[in-house]
């Protein structure tokens, strides 16, 4: 069988039906996520142990075939024929191949087009801090921060770093001169990726996640020193995220890193994409922005407050989750049971729908 021209013609039916996801392994029909939900092909046989041998080897370099030999998984990034892109993870399970492919925007959208509020676009204009979109895997954010980063690309004369595991959106450099290193091809780490910025000339550094405490401390002491840093966590809330990232650190240097992000973060976007009932995705999402008043609740430990900020900080730019849930609800754009279902704060939604 002619593998290439298999995934060829797979990678063509993700952008033809407008899918996030094409899942592939043994055992199983290729199956696309659309709008949220997995569709099998019901036309395709499941693969057999041979198939995904010779996907495999068409989707990963010799480099990446040997990682997945010795840790049983693998990032990468794949560019099929058509020219699409996507970011892919291949992995084993009970002895068998599965491959996780996500297709990458070939073109920077908009907030508009990403249906965004407008109050995030003053964190493109800023010179100096730490922001952070935080969430679920799957849920955007990644394209948030392309979005972001191509403002700044096309407005601003900057030096622009990203880092990433793998480089997934390719920019085309506009008023900004954009480097784009890849973790373990032009970097062995994102604490290391992150370290040289100090020595790149940079302006604006864009770490594609935070996973340890070495990385999160660069990416602070960055921010500290007159960059602008842009990352992710896979957490649900401002709350938790500050938690998070102080939690990450011995007890002995926790107090001097709640010191250095109250000074240095800037504001948090948490989203998530909800079925939209007409069909397809919309987001919902709070944003904290990081007033003087929350920045001494988390000099002060008391980042149980911020979501009470949040709820009353409206003239701040603040965003409260529930509200946009329930004003999404409202408006017919999403059901109420998927508003209580995506909402960190049930009692609190009830009181708004």
């Amino acid at each position: 069988m002619d593998y290439t021209q298999l995934l060829n013609e797979l990678c063509d039916l993700v952008a033809r039906e407008n899918a996030s996801d094409l899942h592939l392994g043994e055992g199983i029909v290729p199956t696309l996520r659309i709008a949220g939900y997995l569709n099998p092909l019901a036309n395709k046989k499941p693969f057999t142990k041979q198939d995904m041998d010779g996907i495999l080897r068409v989707l990963l370099s010799e480099e990446d075939l040997a990682i997945y030999a010795k840790q049983k998984g693998v990032d990468f990034s794949f560019r099929s024929p058509n020219g699409s892109r996507f970011r892919g993870n291949a992995f084993v399970q009970l002895d068998q191949a599965g491959v996780a492919l996500r297709l990458i925007p070939q073109k920077a959208k908009t907030f508009a087009e990403l249906m965004l509020p407008q109050e995030l676009e003053q964190f493109a204009h800023r010179e100096q801090g730490f922001f952070l979109v935080v969430g679920p895997t799957g849920h955007g954010k990644s394209t948030t921060l392309t979005a972001i980063i191509e403002i700044i690309n096309q407005t601003r004369l900057e030096h622009i770093i990203t880092i990433e595991d793998p480089i997934e959106f390719v920019y085309t450099p506009a008023k900004s001169i954009i480097d784009q290193r890849e973790v373990g091809r032009d970097t062995p780490s994102f604490y290391e990726g992150l370290r040289g910025t100090f020595r790149q000339d940079v302006d604006v550094i864009l770490v594609g996640e935070m996973r340890e405490p070495e990385t999160i401390g660069t990416a602070v002491t960055a921010a500290e020193t007159g960059h602008m840093v842009f990352s992710t966590l896979h957490t649900n809330t401002a709350a938790q995220t500050i938690d998070r990232i102080i939690g990450s650190f011995e007890a002995r240097e926790q107090n001097q890193v709640r010191q250095q992000l109250a000074g240095s973060l800037v504001g948090i976007f948490s989203q998530r994409l909800i079925p939209r009932v007409s069909g397809g995705l919309v987001p919902a999402y709070e944003l904290l922005v990081n007033t003087p008043a929350v920045a001494n609740l988390i000099r002060e430990n008391r980042s149980h407050e911020i979501n009470t900020m949040i709820e009353t900080g409206s003239t701040n730019g603040m965003i409260d989750l529930n509200r946009t849930l329930a004003e999404l609800a409202r408006q017919g754009e999403i059901t109420i049971e998927n508003a209580y279902r995506f909402s960190t704060n049930v009692k609190m939604l009830e009181r708004l729908v």
